[in-house]
């Protein structure tokens, strides 16, 4: 199982930062029924557990945010400020730390977790229409599919991946760094300068728009002091035989086949890793370090300093794991083999032409867009402030001022899914996941019986009695089958019934 977690970013004409956070939360609230409202179970999530055994006392909050939270403020209740929505495609959308954020529901192939996500750009710009309607004719309401306010502040995107727990956590984070410090080479969706650099120069053109944020190997933080490996141990599964790893220095993609490749060799990796199987040859002496350098080397070669010694380039430690899991993987799916020859191509043009996979990367499109406006402008630095703003317009979710679609549109990128799916992936689970189809037809068919809901699981209340819903005991289910019976369920309790062994 697979999923995707999307912070964006908002602008609302004539509101400063510390709107925001109630911003978020109107928007959220414009989700049309039916859908659960208010009624997320916060006492099945545990974001301060750590998978190493222990519970750390809290967790790091960014300043730059604090500075703008609820406290003091005349919200009710933090449930009030959240607005937690779930939706009948199984998504979650929420308000977190004012940013709305969507998260797919749980998915079982690529070409699902790519159209859950992409559908979220469109729940997102239907949200922002109906506020601009509430607030008037000459408002302006902006969502952006990015990772930075370009004045030191981070948001994100998380990507979970279900793992077997018996792995022990030292191959987890040996198998994890180097691949993730280099994973930017084809994942990262472009950045206009720098921040967090200290003396460093600003006028450069990055991979990645997280990169500058990352600051340690591994912890369970998430909005400060933030590591390449998150280790927090909240599996939403039978946490006997699962963990769900939590994946936080990804960037937020547009382009569907970085997105692909961003996911797709994740998963081949901890296939890698469960197995045993993964390089351990390519240990990099410095992975922060590393992360950052490579985002920012402006000659795109992307040496990085090994352990023990020597240089090697981010290309060659992607080409350790590609060869491992072509030796050890081909054949296991469809995808799989997919994403080997995609990775293979990547990683090919990545050694010698990097800047002509602007039809796939979101960092080279971006950059080949720029870099057309800078040649018709005169513009000779990456220094130029205008170029920051056309940086956050690619990133915009509006088709008809987002200059990412209007690549798009010019069917300047490959495409790997339709847009039929991902209108279809707006309102329907993902037909491969029982967990997701289990609570979107719940939301779809009894939204007022459900009484608390949670990723694990949920309460369906019927003539004054309750049933719970274990998602661990029906992850394994078939799920076609599952659907067609659970569609014919007219009450809740005959809902419950066929879910009851």
């Amino acid at each position: 199982m697979i999923g995707i977690e999307t912070e964006y970013g908002i602008y609302v004409e004539g509101k400063g930062a510390q709107d925001l956070v109630d911003e978020a939360g109107y928007l959220v609230k414009l989700v049309p029924s039916p859908t659960v409202a208010g009624r997320w179970d916060y006492k099945q999530e545990h974001p301060r557990r750590d998978m190493r055994g222990f519970t750390v006392d809290h967790l790091s909050i960014d300043p730059n945010d604090a500075q703008f939270e609820q406290t003091g403020r005349p919200h009710s209740t933090d449930i009030e400020v959240r607005s937690d929505r779930v939706l009948t495609n199984g998504a979650r959308l929420y308000n977190d730390h004012g940013h709305p954020e969507y998260s797919t529901p749980e998915c079982t192939s690529l070409r699902e977790v790519i159209a859950h996500d992409r559908a979220g750009e469109r729940w997102m710009q239907r949200l922002a229409e109906r506020r601009m309607k509430q607030l008037g004719p000459e408002s302006l309401v902006a969502m952006y599919k990015n990772n930075t306010d370009f004045h030191g502040a981070s948001y994100g995107t998380h990507e979970s991946y279900l793992m077997r727990r018996e792995v022990p956590f030292d191959r987890v984070l040996e198998g994890l760094l180097p691949f993730f410090a280099t994973r930017q080479l084809y994942a990262g969706a472009g950045k206009v300068g720098r921040e967090n650099a200290g003396a460093n120069p600003q006028a450069i053109f990055q991979l990645s728009q997280r990169a500058d944020f990352f600051t340690t190997m591994a912890s369970v933080d998430t909005l400060y002091n933030r590591p390449i490996v998150n280790t927090r141990d909240e599996p939403h599964a039978d946490a006997r035989r699962f963990r769900r790893l939590h994946v936080i220095c990804g960037d937020a993609n547009f382009a569907e086949v970085a997105t692909l490749l961003k996911v797709g060799t994740t998963l081949l990796v901890l296939r890698l890793i469960e197995k045993g199987l993964a390089p351990t040859t390519v240990g990099l002496r410095d992975p922060v370090a590393a992360i950052k350098h490579v985002s920012a080397d402006q000659s795109l070669k992307w040496q990085v300093e090994r352990q023990g010694g020597g240089t090697i380039g981010a290309v060659d430690v992607q080409r350790a794991y590609l060869a491992a899991a072509k030796e050890h993987l081909t054949g296991l799916s469809p995808d799989t083999d997919t994403v080997l020859v995609e990775w293979e191509q990547v990683l090919n043009t990545l050694e010698t032409d990097p800047l002509s996979l602007s039809d796939t990367l979101d960092w080279a499109a971006k950059r080949a867009l720029l870099e057309g406006f800078m040649d018709a402008e005169g513009i000779e630095s990456w220094g130029d402030p205008y170029l920051q703003s056309l940086d956050l317009e690619y990133h915009n979710t509006d088709p008809a001022a987002g200059l990412y679609y209007a690549l798009e549109q010019e069917e300047k990128l490959r495409r790997v899914v339709t847009e039929e799916e991902i209108l279809a992936a707006l309102d329907t689970p993902p037909a491969g996941s029982p967990r997701a189809i289990v609570r979107g037809l719940a939301v779809r068919k009894f939204p007022e019986a459900i009484q608390k809901i949670s990723w694990g699981g949920f309460t369906l209340e019927h003539d004054g009695q309750s049933a719970n819903v274990r998602m661990a005991d029906i992850q394994e289910r078939e799920p076609q089958a599952l659907a067609t019976a659970l569609d014919a369920a007219t009450t809740p309790a005959e809902f419950i019934a066929v879910l009851t062994p």
